[in-house]
């Protein structure tokens, strides 16, 4: 055990973790990374397959990237927010506000996912009790629903390990029942289906619409769900819906924006506009923490009047419209633009996802590949046939990670669900490594255990 880990194990809480386990399993003190290579203090190297939680889209130590930022701490690297700006927060907003969907026209800074989350919430609530709709207090979320770990995220989130323990604390959140494809109830495909689940978020908004504010989505996606894939048509009936009965739609784009699901914004694969867009994650490449809200004029304009009318919108972090993470997510954006990066990743996404199936062929123990632009997950079960899940204290995921761990792959798992959303610079050479070693792992593991 070397020196840094030590110190770790002394002085450092991690997150996500049982730190017992770091008994046996120590931290792995990373030095430096490039592109997609991590490299730890005692010289190994390691495919960030996961992209460091899914926040580093470009690689690592980005040259174009460090240049911005040693250009911008010359200039200024944080100035109060309140009554003063900074050029690179005006030139990135602009830029948001040009390439999100129609009507989101008004930029609200925070610094990372759940404070997004929160300030979607409040905005939303607040409107309504400035319009008088004084029973539009409830919000709406699905099932395994992932959306941030402070109180007010976490009540929209439903999943145990997130949030059980603090449900006495959490607001009185409508759950839905959410799509689950690979188990659909009704027997049909993502892809050619009329997203019959909806039926479940119809029922609830039809009874409760006249209480409820918003409800909130991540498109697509479930993230900590498992990676659960659906059709596009859920989130066009959704906004229909939405519509009809004056309720704002908050679309949670923190982990799938920016491209990662084979388009800007996952909201675009359905053609629709939502009220509330959070980002955060890919939008600083990883470099530092940041976070936006993206709203409508509608919205804005109902917070907007003499100070006396009490109407302002009081929801401050000290990091809001931090210039150094702003020219950082400025230049991210005008790399995306300049070197096409949507394009390349549909190629490399379908790379991923023709390797990933091939293999799962030739395994009995993968239930279903799935995959939409650089995101393409595995589901590990204990029969195909049946689709029966490992007992989630088997911790079959974690024991497959600890394995691609001595092979050189960061593949964190989410239960037994193991997943591939790479930096978007990953090369062929690279896309081969990471999938032919998970698939090892996967069969090394099951060996094992016989």
């Amino acid at each position: 055990m070397n020196s840094y880990v030590k110190k770790d194990l002394k002085y450092i809480w991690h997150p996500c973790s049982q730190m017992k386990d770091y008994e046996e399993f120590n931290p792995i003190v990373i030095e430096k990374g490039k592109g997609v290579w991590l490299y730890d203090v005692e010289g190994n190297k390691y495919l960030d397959c996961i992209s460091s939680w899914w926040t580093n889209t470009l690689g690592h130590s980005n040259k174009r990237i460090n240049e911005a930022i040693k250009k911008q701490v010359e200039n200024i690297e944080h100035v109060i927010f309140a009554n003063f700006s900074n050029k690179p927060a005006i030139e990135v907003a602009e830029k948001l506000v040009k390439m999100t969907p129609d009507r989101l026209s008004k930029v609200f800074f925070s610094d990372n996912g759940s404070s997004a989350v929160e300030i979607a919430l409040k905005m939303s609530f607040h409107y309504n009790m400035q319009k008088g709709n004084t029973k539009k207090k409830r919000f709406v979320a699905l099932s395994d629903a992932y959306h941030g770990e402070t109180l007010g995220a976490l009540s929209v989130c439903d999943i145990d390990e997130f949030n059980k323990v603090y449900k006495p604390l959490l607001l009185d959140t409508l759950r839905v029942e959410g799509p689950d494809c690979y188990r659909c109830k009704y027997g049909l495909n993502r892809d050619n289906c009329n997203a019959e689940c909806f039926e479940n978020m119809k029922k609830c908004i039809i009874e409760n619409h006249e209480e409820i504010s918003a409800v909130i989505i991540e498109p697509m996606v479930q993230g900590a769900a498992g990676m659960k894939i659906y059709s596009p048509v859920y989130l066009k009936k959704l906004r229909k819906l939405c519509d009809k009965y004056d309720i704002h739609l908050i679309a949670d784009e923190i982990a799938v924006g920016f491209g990662r699901t084979g388009e800007m914004f996952a909201c675009n694969h359905a053609q629709i506009s939502p009220d509330f867009m959070c980002l955060s994650k890919g939008i600083s490449s990883g470099y530092m923490p940041m976070s936006v809200v993206m709203t409508t004029d509608e919205i804005y304009n109902c917070f907007y009047g003499d100070y006396e009318e009490r109407k302002l919108f009081i929801h401050s972090h000290t990091y809001s419209g931090n210039a150094m993470a702003c020219a950082i997510a400025l230049e991210n954006l005008k790399i995306f633009e300049e070197d096409n990066i949507i394009e390349a990743n549909r190629e490399k996404g379908e790379l991923i996802r023709k390797l990933t199936l091939e293999k799962a062929k030739l395994s009995k123990h993968v239930g279903e590949v799935r995959s939409i632009g650089m995101i393409t997950a595995i589901e590990i079960v204990k029969n195909k046939e049946t689709k029966e899940s490992y007992p989630w204290n088997m911790r079959v995921g974690y024991e497959i990670y600890k394995i691609a761990l001595n092979k050189g792959l960061v593949l964190r798992p989410i239960g037994n669900i193991l997943y591939f959303i790479p930096p978007y610079i990953i090369n062929k050479e690279e896309i081969e490594f990471m999938v032919n070693t998970c698939f090892e792992s996967i069969e090394e593991y099951f060996k094992r255990e016989k």
